[in-house]
């Protein structure tokens, strides 16, 4: 009876480290930049980002010194900030607007990031906007904080420049 005990644990064991393992790689295919590759040229903040395979630009940063994940939108006016992230992230509701979402029309409010960063880039008082009904992860990283910075893409790579 022992045995069959040790059996079964081992047997656990095995499937457990499998799914850790691909779980890992599953997660670095959909971002490739968890750990930001960042450095200075002189006064200069560089950021490189490696495209995911859907040829997206996921990314990981902090909020207000909590980290997220972005998804780099040049589409996107403001920074999005789903709902439910927004209250995690201690982010105040202000002024309801209205916005133009992939989805259509939806309920926003205004509100102001303090501090926000990926890698050696960071940006203060960037404008953004909390979507309720946007269910996500990822926080969109659009236009309001991209317009501070200078990038250029090549061959699957994003240089940011601030």
């Amino acid at each position: 009876m022992l045995g069959r005990g040790f059996a079964i644990l081992a047997w656990v064991s095995v499937f457990a480290v499998f799914y850790l393992f691909f779980n890992h790689y599953l997660e670095r295919q959909n971002n490739p930049n968890q750990e930001v590759a960042s450095w200075t040229e002189g006064n200069t903040a560089v950021v490189e980002l490696q495209q995911n395979r859907a040829g997206h630009y996921l990314l990981n940063g902090t909020i207000n010194g909590r980290d997220v994940s972005f998804l780099l939108d040049t589409g996107a006016t403001q920074v999005a900030i789903p709902g439910r992230l927004a209250d995690e992230l201690g982010v105040s509701r202000g002024n309801r607007v209205q916005v133009r979402t992939a989805s259509g029309i939806a309920t926003a409010y205004q509100t102001r990031i303090d501090d926000l960063t990926f890698g050696d880039i960071r940006l203060r008082n960037v404008s953004a906007t909390i979507v309720p009904d946007y269910d996500s992860s990822h926080i969109l990283l659009g236009m309001s904080a991209l317009r501070a910075l200078e990038f250029t893409q090549r061959d699957g790579v994003l240089t940011i420049r601030q």
